[in-house]
This record gives structure tokens, C-alpha cells and sequence, in this order.
């Protein structure tokens, strides 16, 4: 026999027509050429094929014993031991059936049980349980090296790999039972690069691993890579597993290794950790350690490693055992049929033909598919591939039983079965549908037809109305790279890899598919967005994101959700909405997933999302800034405080009170210390100003009611004068909502209409009053042309109540009618005031030049043209140049009256600024009579008489000017400042103006009429003439009648 260090020497002898076979193994031990530079035993193991007779197997035994006991011929340094048989073969004439010895394995992927079948010239070996592969990379530094990259046949390289062979097998061969050492092959990286394997069929102690690789270390001037098979045993379920079922897989060291394992599963689309998940648990047992997979899916097959990495200076020893975990898988089914809906046309004797389609997802399960119809009429036609279909036949008659159906049936390997049922709706003669339109074949009225989508994941849908109308398509299409993220998002806390390494994965992937907003603007592609931050809050509810690549990309994708170009997505999903809307879900996410972010180092900015924090103090808190909106939490150790704010968000979440619309956007706070009751102080900026008496409300988010409340958080608003301004009693979402609607001064309506009517009742009863005085009291010029005035106010007065009252009822007014009434209102009042201007005028000349007249005609002429020119005038041009007079620039048809939307800005402001103007000459006019009045002659008796004389002359001035003179309107520049959601002081303002203004009619009727006694002196004179006259014939009338009785 020769002897080699590594080899294998077969002998075959065949006695009879069906022999036995056995493999087996004997050792070599001897100091040879491949003994190590100490005083160690070399071993080689050598193989041998012995085939005999069935009846002498029990011989065998007894013959390897004997064998054992020979000493090999040709050197007496050289021993045969432990002579074995591995495997056992009945050989026929063309096959042989092997199985294992005890005590023996096939090697992985060989055979799947423990008896095989071969063909004869290829027999496979069983080796020892104990059987240990090293595999390894071994990098070699040094110039003499290169020569190990020439050609294999090149002389260098056969030197390179021969000096490098007997290096390392002078080591290794010295191992227990060592088998044999070979180089594969040899590749570049940064340097040479060996590739080698070693075989021993004995136990190897993690020790002995560790002491050759440092001895070849020093020798090789080289680091080590090396991977062990077989010091680990593994345990897995052998073939398939049912689906959802319940598995345990246990790895157990042969030996100490004091190290820790890591788990993995190889699959198609990559390597996962394996770690403890919802569908995973890790366990151990003394030396073993056990993972139990609690339902497994499609997503647990594949090659199943426990590791336990050993690294040291000079490189790294790996332990592994793998096994495959085979999973006989079900599918999902979506079924459908061409046509969905097949229509009768020729009467019930009629039959259509009908293809249903079930599709599933690609697997490697090979399924048996068998199919299931009741009520219909041609034996199924079967089609098969990586699209399962059958076809039959339904008949047109609508009274048969039961109605026409199909279903296919998935069984797996392991007689697991998921069945997909099909009730065919068919169009009978004489029912409603719609016609084929486009890719939508003829729909039964009532019902909806099914298309799969063109681009991405899901279907489309379309209803027949039962008026044979198509209604809108709806689709839930979304993109593949959005629906696989999501699926990954599903998976992510099973178990298969690290949890927060799943989770950077999922939001980075998010990011850079909700970057360009045009692709995923599509309702279903915002919600299944929403919905992977949705379930990602969920995964991570129990844990703290510190990568900071996955709080950036949180941010982004957040962002990307929100841009302004996805507006009618949004709008689209919140009209469908009717419990937990997408926009919550959003909000809910978001805002949790920011609280369990590690986020330091102040604010980050995206376009739509940004969030800041602060830390407070033992004895203060702090505050932040997002999109210019100020947070402060005044309470003492929060901890880190982060402020969250979303644009464009507001306008999505539901908002059920119908007399508030929203503000300014949505801020979110938390505190890392939770407090009871902490102060939340928010300045809103305004996006648009708050139209003047609109009340604002200040809210927080309402998980339970899914609304916005003001009670839940005790939020306060600041008040018309801090109108941004909002403090709280509670950490959430925040706004500011405005009201729609501005606030009423009660009854302002109907003591409007009352004193517009007293008024213009009074101002006609002036009217007459100067008709009847006129040529009593008009004696001067002076007299002339103040009564002329008096009649000049009170008849533009009179007018422009009269077209007040008239336009009370807007929403009953035609535009034109309204536009009528705003332009009389306008010139007539400007004319009434001009006309007080006028009078005051006069009243100042009187005053300053008692001795000087002022001309009539001169007088009246300038009146005129202040009177009735210049309110032409501003009415004119402000009629032109606000669009011709049109509604919402000239007028608001809403009140009949010119407009008004903000400090100086409306038409309204060319009836307020000459308003102010003639109100200012008019009370400087008061102020110039007062101070006359109170000027005493010197050195008179009486003064005091004559001064309590004065002042009531001055008051009596007071009040007979001020409504003649306008005054009164003074209080509507108090109107415009103060606003309504300032109290009770802003409402007694509008009061006083409502009451003056609409009364001024009959406040001048009291004081410029009856409050002159030359015009009460004529009135009396007036009435007393007519009551004599009355008298006295009312006397001759009685004397005729006597006279001619």
C-alpha cells in the first residue's frame, strides 16, 4: 500500500451478480514528509471501497479489527488505525442504495435522508459525525508571494503553491484525525490572497485552531480569515414545514467556546440578523441556544446559520452550522374572470364562455392547483403556468340554481390548501348595465367592475350605477417602490434583522421615493406613504432612534408628504375619511416618532417639517422657534424640549366645528421629563390678518374626539390685542382656528331700523317746520342763509336714511338695486357734511367777525360747491377707479355699503378720511363758540350769576351743535379702532354709535328745531293764529245759524 499525506485509494471486488459495498476510512499515523519541525505524529486518512458478499458482512467487523492490528510495510515509522466503515451500499446492476453507519453523515446537500440512491460508478461517502472543515482565506504579505498569481501551469506558481502546501500541512497535519489540506485557488485584493481547506474527521479544540493559526502567522508573515464546519451542531427540521406553523431550531458547540452567537438567514434577497421579534424568541438551554419561530411564513425559508465570531490580532475564526429551513408556502390569490361579467343576448338557452384567472405571487412552492365550479355548464378547461386559469361555461337562464361559480385550490407539499372563490355575476336578457367603455368590458347595474393596475400594486375599480351610469374610477394603484416598502415595513420587527437597522433601511428608501412629488401624487401612493411612518411608529414604539441617517430621513419623507402639490391628494383621502382620518394618522406618527428621536444640536429644516429643541433648567424651561412660531414651556426640568411644526397639515385634519376655519399651522411639543400641567406659551404668526370682530380660539388635538378642542388643554387666547398668542395647560398638537363669521352687536339691527325711522320721520317733520316758520324767522341774511343750510342737511339726510332703510335686506336686493343704494348713500351723507362744514363755517365768521356780513350770494355760491361739487366729485372718481363701481371693489353686496378691508385700504376710506376732515372743522368750530362764550367782560357785577349763566350758554351750545354739526360720528372712528372681541367697552362704542347716528334725524329735530326759541316762537305763533282763526269761524258759522233759524 502506498502512503500519501492526502489521498484516496479505492478497491473493488465483485464475487457475485449483487454485492455489498462498504467505504471505509483507516488512519495512517507515522513521522514522515509531512511530520512538523517538533516531535509530533503526522496523520493522513486514506478510503477504501470493499464489495463482498452479503452473507460476510457479519464478518467485517472482525476482518477490520484484525486490520487494525497490521503495521504497513514499507516503514516501520508508520501505523494503521482506527479502521471504520462510514457507509453501506446494496449494490444492484446499475444502482446502489447507501445509507450512513452509525455515528456517520452524509454531507450537506448530498442526500436529504439517511438512505440514498446512486448510480453505481458514482457512489457518494458517508463521513463521521464528528467530521470538522476548516475553510479560510489566508492574506500573504510580501513581494515572493506574487508568484502565486502567474498561470497554474507556470513553474512560479507550482513553487509558490508547494512551498506554501507544505508550510501550512506540516501544522495541520499533526491534528487527530486530520484528512487533508488543499489550496484552492489564490486571488488579488490588496494583497495575495490563498484560498484553503482543511478536512479532519475528528474533533479540533477551538484552542488548537487559534495555536496553528498564530504558528503560521509568524511563518507566512500573513492574516487569517478562517470558517469551521462541524464543531457546531444544528438542529432543523428536515424537509418542508407547514406554513404558520410552529418551529424550534437549536445549534449546540461540541466543544467550549465561550463566545456568543449570532444568527442568520441567507435568503434570495439577501442575509437578515436573526433577533428576537414578534415572530421570533431566542432561548438557551445549557450549551444550546434556541430560536422558536412561532408562525412561519414564505419569509423564513432559506439557510439558517448560527455563528460565533472569534477575533483575534491576527484575523478571525468563525465557527458556523447552517441548515435549510424548507417552508411549504401558500399564496395569496387574487381571482378574477374575462369577462367579469358575461352577457346574455340571445335568450336563456344561450351559453358564454368564461376564463377565471387565479394570479399569485412567483414561489419556488410547487403547487398543485385543482379546480372547484358549481352551476355552471362544460367541464373545466384547465391552463396552467406562472398564471393559473380554467375555463368553463354559464348558461343564460336566471332561474337556475345555485348561481354559476369557480374556485381554484392551492395545495402544498404538504397537503396544506388555500381555496379563492369566484361567484360569476352574469348580465341576463332584460337586465340594466353598462356598456363596455374603454378598458371596462359591459358591468351589471349595481356593481363593480375590477381591473389590475397598468403601473405598481392593487387594482382598479368602477361602478355601474342602477341608472346604467359609469361612475367615477377609483384606483388603489400604488407604485412597487412604495407597495415593497410598505411590505418590508410589515416584516420589519418579525425578527429578521436588527430592528433599528430595518427601520434606517424603510425611512431611507421612503425618502428617495416620496422625493419627487409628482410621482407619487395619487391618493393610494400619500396613503401607503402615511401609512409606513404609521406602521414604523408602531415597530419603534418601544425604543430610542439614535442613527442619526434614519431622523434625517424621517424629517424628508415627512416633509416630501406634505408639499403643496399633493393638496387634492390629501383633499381626495380626507373626504373619504369617516373615523381615523390619514391626515391623524400622520400627525400621530410623526409626532411620536420625533419624541423617540435622539435629536440634539437645535433645529432642522425641511421644507414642510421643521423641529427644534432646547433644554431647560432646574428652575426654567425653555423655548423654541419652527416656521417663525414661538413655543415656550415655562415649567422648571423638562429635560430636552422638542417642538415639531407642519405646514400645509392644518388644512387636512378634520374640523368639525363649522364656525372656525384654521389660522395658522400645526405646532407639536413634548418634554423628555413628564410634567403635570405644564405651561405651553405658542405665538402664532397671522398668515392673513384677522379680519376686524372675528374671534380666534386657540386649540389642541383631541386624540378621542378626532377634532381640535379648547378645553382639553385649557388653552386662552390673547385677545385682539396679542392676536398670535395662546397659552395652555397641556403638551400636543396646537393651532389657532379664526372665526368665519365676525361677532354681532345684539339688537344693533333692529334699533337701527327704529331710529331710522323716528328720523326720517323727524326729518320730514323739519321740512315742514321750516316751510311753516320761514317767513318769520328768515328776517336777515345771516338768518337766510342758515336756514337754507338747515334745510340742505336735513334733505340730504333724509335721503341718505332713506336709502339705508332701503338696503337693510341685502340678500333681497339685485346687484344694481344694491349698487343704486351704496352710490346715494355715499354722496348723500358726503353732502350732509359738507353742509355741516358749511354751517360751522358760518358759525366761526360770526364769532371771529361780529361786525363784518358775510355776502349771501357768495355764502351760498361757496355752500353749493362744497355741498354738492365736491361729493360728486369723490364720488365720481371712487366709482371709476374702483373697477366701474363693481361689487367686491367699489361695494360689498353682503351689506350694501362700500368696502372696507383694512387700514386704508378699500372704498370705504374715501368716505372715512373726508368724514374726519369735516368732524375735525365742525368740533374746532364747537371749541372756537366755547371759548367765546367763556369770555367774561372786566370789572361787572354778578360774576358769579353770570358765570353759572355761561356755562349753561356753553352747554346748551354743546348740545344743540353736535348733532347739526356731525359730532356724533365721531364714535365711528371708535367703531373702527376698537374691536368687538375686546369687551364690554367695545360694545358700548358700537352702541352709542348705533344710537346717535340712527337718531340724528330726530336728535336735530329736537335741538335745531324745538331747541330755538325764535322757530318755537313762530311755531306757537303759527299754531295760535290758526287756532283763532279756527275759533272765529267757527263762531260765524254758529251767528248764521241763528240768524236764520
Amino acid at each position: 500500500m502506498r502512503r500519501y499525506c492526502d489521498g484516496l485509494m479505492t478497491q473493488i471486488k465483485t464475487n457475485r451478480s449483487r454485492m455489498w459495498a462498504f467505504t471505509v476510512f483507516l488512519y495512517l499515523l507515522g513521522l514522515n514528509s509531512c511530520k512538523a519541525s517538533r516531535q509530533e505524529v503526522s496523520m493522513q486518512v486514506y478510503y477504501v471501497v470493499l464489495t463482498v458478499e452479503k452473507s460476510v458482512i457479519l464478518n467485517v467487523t472482525k476482518i477490520l479489527d484484525n486490520f487494525n492490528a497490521m503495521r504497513t510495510t514499507d516503514s516501520a515509522n508508520a501505523t494503521v488505525n482506527k479502521l471504520k466503515m462510514t457507509t453501506e451500499c446494496e449494490i444492484s446492476s446499475e444502482n446502489a442504495n447507501c445509507s450512513c453507519a452509525p455515528e456517520n453523515r452524509w454531507i450537506p446537500d448530498v442526500c436529504p435522508s439517511n438512505t440514498c440512491t446512486f448510480p453505481k460508478e458514482s457512489v457518494s461517502l458517508c463521513y463521521p459525525n464528528t467530521r470538522v472543515t476548516v475553510t479560510g482565506d489566508v492574506s500573504l504579505k510580501g513581494k515572493s508571494y506574487h508568484r502565486c498569481l502567474r498561470e497554474q501551469t507556470s513553474p512560479e506558481f507550482q513553487q509558490c503553491h508547494d512551498e506554501l502546501l507544505t508550510v501550512m500541512k506540516k501544522l495541520y497535519s499533526t491534528w487527530n484525525e486530520f484528512d487533508r489540506l488543499i489550496i484552492k485557488n489564490f486571488s488579488l485584493s490588496e494583497t495575495v490572497v490563498g484560498h484553503f481547506e482543511v478536512n479532519v474527521n475528528g474533533i479540533v479544540a477551538p484552542k488548537d485552531i487559534i495555536l496553528k493559526l498564530q504558528e503560521l502567522t509568524v511563518l507566512l508573515n500573513a492574516t487569517f480569515f478562517v470558517e469551521t464546519k462541524g464543531l457546531i451542531l444544528m438542529s432543523v427540521p428536515r424537509g418542508p414545514v407547514p406554513y404558520n406553523s410552529r418551529v424550534s431550531i437549536s445549534c449546540t458547540p461540541q466543544v467550549e467556546l465561550n463566545l456568543v452567537p449570532q444568527w442568520d438567514l441567507t435568503r434570495k434577497n439577501g442575509v437578515f440578523v436573526i433577533t428576537n421579534g414578534s415572530e421570533s424568541r431566542l432561548t438557551s438551554e445549557g450549551a444550546s441556544i434556541n430560536i422558536t419561530l412561532s408562525s412561519v411564513t414564505e419569509y423564513w425559508a432559506g439557510v439558517v446559520s448560527c455563528s460565533y465570531y472569534d477575533r483575534r490580532d491576527f484575523g478571525t475564526v468563525l465557527h458556523k452550522a447552517s441548515g435549510m429551513l424548507d417552508i411549504a408556502d401558500l399564496p395569496q390569490i387574487n381571482i378574477l374572470s374575462e369577462p367579469q361579467f358575461p352577457r346574455c343576448t340571445d335568450g336563456t338557452d344561450q351559453l358564454k364562455k368564461v376564463k377565471v384567472i387565479c394570479e399569485i405571487k412567483r414561489s419556488d412552492e410547487n403547487y398543485t392547483v385543482t379546480w372547484q365550479g358549481e352551476g355552471t355548464k362544460s367541464k373545466l378547461k384547465l391552463q396552467s403556468g406562472s398564471i393559473y386559469s380554467a375555463e368553463t361555461a354559464v348558461g343564460c337562464d336566471p332561474t337556475e340554481q345555485p348561481p354559476p361559480s369557480l374556485a381554484c385550490i392551492f395545495t402544498n407539499r404538504v397537503n396544506q390548501t388555500r381555496k379563492e372563490t369566484l361567484n360569476i355575476t352574469v348580465i341576463y336578457v332584460g337586465d340594466r348595465f353598462c356598456k363596455a367603455e374603454g378598458g371596462w368590458g359591459d358591468t351589471k347595474a349595481g356593481h363593480t367592475a375590477k381591473l389590475k393596475c397598468r403601473d405598481g400594486a392593487g387594482y382598479r375599480y368602477r361602478t355601474c350605477s342602477q341608472e346604467e351610469k359609469w361612475q367615477n374610477e377609483e384606483s388603489e394603484c400604488v407604485n412597487q417602490d412604495l407597495y415593497d416598502i410598505l411590505e418590508d415595513t410589515r416584516i420589519s420587527d418579525i425578527g429578521l434583522g436588527v430592528l433599528e437597522k430595518n427601520a434606517e433601511n424603510v425611512f431611507h428608501r421612503l425618502k428617495n421615493a416620496t422625493t419627487n412629488a409628482g410621482y407619487i401624487n395619487t391618493p393610494p401612493n400619500v396613503n401607503a406613504s402615511v401609512e409606513v411612518l404609521s406602521g414604523m411608529k408602531e415597530k419603534l414604539l418601544n425604543t430610542t432612534l439614535n442613527n442619526e441617517t434614519s431622523v434625517n430621513d424621517i424629517l424628508a419623507s415627512s416633509s416630501n408628504i406634505l408639499d403643496k402639490s399633493l393638496e387634492k391628494s390629501w383633499q381626495s383621502l380626507t373626504a373619504k375619511d369617516t373615523n381615523f382620518s390619514l391626515a391623524e394618522r400622520y400627525l400621530t406618527s410623526v409626532e411620536k416618532l420625533i419624541e423617540i428621536a435622539n435629536i440634539t444640536g437645535g433645529i432642522r429644516n425641511t421644507p414642510n417639517v421643521e423641529v427644534n429643541t432646547c433644554n431647560g433648567t432646574l428652575v426654567s424651561g425653555c423655548e423654541n422657534n419652527v416656521f417663525n412660531v414661538t413655543v415656550s414651556v415655562d415649567t422648571a426640568d423638562p429635560g430636552s424640549v422638542k417642538t415639531a411644526g407642519f405646514k400645509n397639515l392644518v388644512q387636512y385634519l378634520p374640523n368639525k366645528d363649522p364656525l372656525y376655519e384654521p389660522g395658522s399651522i400645526v405646532v407639536s411639543t413634548t418634554i423628555e421629563i413628564k410634567k403635570e400641567h405644564p405651561t405651553v406659551k405658542i405665538n402664532f404668526p397671522l398668515p392673513r390678518a384677522r379680519p376686524q370682530h372675528h374671534r380666534m380660539k386657540c386649540v389642541t388635538w383631541d386624540e378621542a374626539r378626532s377634532d381640535w378642542s379648547s378645553t382639553l388643554s385649557q388653552c386662552t387666547w390673547g385677545g385682539a390685542g396679542d392676536e398670535g398668542s395662546c397659552t395652555c395647560k397641556h403638551l400636543s398638537a396646537f393651532t389657532i382656528l379664526i372665526s368665519k363669521s365676525k361677532l354681532e352687536v345684539k339688537f344693533s339691527k333692529e334699533i337701527t331700523y327704529i331710529g331710522l325711522s323716528v328720523s326720517i320721520a323727524s326729518l320730514i317733520l323739519c321740512l315742514i317746520i321750516e316751510i311753516i316758520v320761514w317767513s318769520s324767522v328768515v328776517k336777515t341774511d345771516a338768518s337766510y342763509i342758515r336756514h337754507t343750510v338747515h334745510v340742505h342737511i336735513t334733505l340730504c339726510l333724509l335721503i341718505a336714511d332713506i336709502s339705508f332703510l332701503a338696503s337693510s335686506f341685502p340678500k333681497k336686493l339685485s346687484e344694481s338695486w344694491c349698487q343704486v343704494f351704496v352710490v346715494l348713500k355715499h354722496f348723500f351723507y358726503l353732502s350732509m357734511f359738507f353742509w355741516t362744514m358749511c354751517l360751522s363755517i358760518m358759525v366761526i365768521h360770526q364769532m371771529l367777525f361780529v361786525f363784518h356780513n358775510m355776502g349771501k350770494k357768495m355764502y351760498l355760491g361757496m355752500s353749493y360747491l362744497l355741498g354738492y361739487v365736491c361729493p360728486f366729485l369723490i364720488v365720481f372718481i371712487t366709482f371709476i377707479t374702483n373697477a366701474g363701481g363693481a361689487e367686491g371693489s367699489y361695494y360689498t353686496h353682503e351689506t350694501c355699503w362700500l368696502m372696507y378691508t383694512g387700514s386704508l385700504q378699500g372704498s370705504m376710506h374715501t368716505f372715512i378720511i373726508p368724514l374726519g376732515i369735516i368732524v375735525f372743522v365742525n368740533i374746532f368750530s364747537m371749541l372756537v363758540v366755547i371759548v367765546r362764550l367763556f369770555e367774561q367782560p372786566k370789572n361787572t357785577a354778578g360774576t358769579a350769576s353770570k358765570e353759572q349763566g355761561a356755562v349753561k350758554t356753553i352747554l346748551r351750545s354743546v348740545v344743540l351743535l353736535t348733532p347739526i354739526f356731525g359730532v356724533t360720528w365721531i364714535f365711528g372712528y371708535s367703531v373702527l379702532a376698537v374691536d368687538l372681541t375686546s369687551g364690554f367697552i367695545a360694545y358700548a362704542v358700537n352702541y352709542a354709535f348705533i344710537v346717535l347716528n340712527a337718531s340724528q334725524g330726530f336728535l336735530v329735530l329736537v335741538t335745531t328745531y324745538f331747541g330755538e326759541k325764535t322757530i318755537r316762537d313762530a311755531l306757537l305763533k303759527f299754531f295760535t293764529r290758526k287756532s283763532q282763526s279756527s275759533m272765529s269761524l267757527n263762531s260765524t258759522n254758529s251767528s248764521t245759524t241763528l240768524k236764520k233759524k
